[in-house]
């Protein structure tokens, strides 16, 4: 894994304009080595019809956070990355505020990397969901097929 200073927090709110993750009001507040933390601001069109924080919300914020955070740490000869596989545990809601997300790299190799993340409800520090995902790594578009 190699940190790119330059993938800051600025550069991620940025990409995200007029994507799915300026819709959702993602933003990111942090960004390291094998770390992103981010926040959701919590309106009406992301609850589910029972009222509650609708579980893709929640899942779109974690999902955003690990995907931001691997490509800010990216090995050398590797563009970018596809999520291979999720899951996601969820324990509680909520209806308003803010929901905070903390994600880390728990594995960062050559061409995979597995990053978990826990959602909490930002007033309270009450644990919403833990989320995990697979990445496979892309490699850049000019490099040989045997580099």
């Amino acid at each position: 894994m190699s940190f790119n200073p330059s993938r800051n927090a600025v550069y991620f709110n940025e990409l995200g304009r007029g994507h799915l993750p300026e819709h959702l009001s993602v933003t990111v507040l942090d960004v390291g080595d094998g770390f992103l933390a981010s926040t959701l601001a919590v309106h009406a069109h992301h609850l589910a019809p029972n009222g509650f924080l609708h579980a893709a919300s929640v899942i779109a914020l974690a999902d955003t956070s690990a995907g931001y955070g691997c490509l800010a740490n990216l090995p050398e000869g590797m563009e970018s990355f596809t999520t291979i596989e999720i899951k996601a545990n969820f324990v509680s809601t909520i209806t308003a505020g803010e929901a905070r997300c903390d994600a880390r790299a728990v594995h960062a190799g050559r061409t995979i990397q597995l990053w978990e993340a826990r959602v909490i409800d930002a007033a309270t520090r009450r644990l919403m969901a833990t989320f995990a995902c697979t990445q496979l790594l892309l490699p850049s578009r000019n490099r040989s097929a045997r580099s």
